[in-house]
């Protein structure tokens, strides 16, 4: 591996979620070699500490990548980027005070390159494993996952193959396409999906980017912790609400928050973390209420919401470990309330959420009546995709439609006198 050009970094190993052993964090690696599971990427932090200082953060541009010291790529030649990261956190609004949550903030992250969250991951991954030799990089995904492999692994020149249900959203499936992507249709569900995944990758010869099954698509979203504090002027707020299918979002700003505080960013005070997921699919709502360890699978997983049709995560133990350690919980959402919620967030100003994104929004008045949150707290939930990715609303037939200019009259008489936003097509 070529060290021209080095980056800040300070990896140091990678180590076993649950085994902790220790591995070479400079070999191409997948999962622990001891019992599956998730490697996690560790890092010299009191060497980090001699340049990685709120002072230099301020200063430095370049979206997640300001980061580096706690990043591991090595070599700059090395690092994909599209722009992603540094994303604004926004007020609620409207919508904040229509839901009584005065101190409610949006993190955007809609607003990365491929329309999701899920650029942040997919950067520091892809720049990684062609960094450690990779050519040929697979995945199985709901969606938004599979267009970011595809965007960031053609932005690297090398090959990429996804995996997706067949009924994931045409969006998605479209994104890969036009990326260079080569795309496997399943009639099945996400573990179908990472199955056959994995045989592509055996047969192959190629490298399994699926999620927790290695260890850099964390790191990329651990930034999101690094920015809600940044963002909170270096405290962090009280509740962070998550809308929850592999949960390397949750996983990473809980690494996230432990890094700043050995670094001396932040305090030991952390938010209390909630997952959300649809009663059609909640694994992890349903370990965390038993007081389990681990979650086991979620049979006949079903809901809209592709991103958070997971029935089974890798990454189980960790998300609930966070879940606990920070004081949160886990919330199921009615599956009809999603879409109704998608619908009134955008009516009252916030803007055209994914129906992931709606499912965290639907928690909160769920999580009010129990006295998870108070209206006072700062509250942030995710925005983790835009809405035009998701599978569409139905939508109702315009009322009115004006073929030509005559009718036009009946037009503005309906818009005149109707309530708001009647559906108008004019057509000369």
């Amino acid at each position: 591996m070529s060290r021209g050009d080095p980056t800040a970094s300070t990896l140091a190993f990678l180590e076993g979620a649950l085994s902790r052993n220790r591995h070479d964090p400079d070999q191409l690696r997948g999962t622990d070699p001891l019992d599956g599971r998730t490697l996690l990427a560790r890092y010299e932090l009191e060497r980090a500490r001699l340049t990685l200082t709120r002072q230099a953060i301020a200063v430095r541009r370049g979206g997640l990548w300001r980061w580096e010291e706690l990043l591991p790529v090595r070599s700059r030649k090395f690092i994909t980027t599209l722009g992603e990261g540094s994303t604004p956190l926004l007020a609620g609004g409207r919508l904040s005070r229509n839901l009584g949550l005065g101190g409610l903030r949006v993190k955007a992250e809609s607003m990365n390159p491929t329309g999701s969250f899920k650029a942040r991951g997919m950067a520091v991954a892809v720049s990684r494993a062609v960094e450690l030799g990779a050519t040929h990089l697979v995945a199985p995904s709901a969606g938004n996952a599979a267009g970011a492999l595809a965007a960031y692994a053609s932005a690297a020149g090398v090959e990429a193959t996804v995996v997706m249900p067949a009924d994931a959203p045409l969006a998605n499936q479209a994104e890969a396409l036009v990326c260079g992507a080569r795309l496997i249709l399943l009639d099945g569900l996400i573990s179908d999906c990472g199955k056959l995944a994995r045989l592509v990758c055996e047969k192959a010869g190629a490298f399994d980017m699926a999620t927790l099954r290695e260890p850099y698509r964390v790191e990329g979203k651990k930034t999101l912790g690094f920015e809600l504090a940044e963002d909170f002027g270096w405290t962090l707020p009280d509740a962070v609400v998550y809308p929850t299918g592999g949960g390397t979002g949750l996983i990473g700003m809980w690494k996230a928050f432990d890094e700043l505080e050995a670094l001396g960013f932040i305090g030991s005070s952390r938010p209390r973390m909630y997952s959300v997921q649809s009663d059609g699919c909640a694994p992890i709502v349903r370990a965390f209420e038993q007081g389990t360890a681990f979650a086991e699978p979620w049979p006949g997983a079903a809901t809209r919401a592709a991103g958070i049709r997971v029935p089974s995560a890798l990454g189980d133990h960790l998300i609930l470990e966070c879940l606990r350690r920070s004081g949160g919980g886990a919330v199921a959402v009615p599956e009809a309330e999603i879409v109704s919620m998608q619908m009134y967030a955008a009516r009252m100003g916030g803007g055209y959420l994914s129906l992931e994104s709606a499912a965290a929004f639907a928690a909160l008045p769920v999580m009010r009546e129990r006295g998870l949150i108070e209206a006072d707290e700062r509250i942030v939930v995710f925005d983790t995709g835009a809405g035009f990715k998701s599978e569409p609303p139905p939508i109702e037939r315009p009322a009115v439609v004006a073929n030509d200019p005559e009718g036009w009259d009946a037009v503005v008489e309906t818009v005149a006198g109707a309530a708001p936003s009647p559906n108008i097509i004019a057509r000369l």
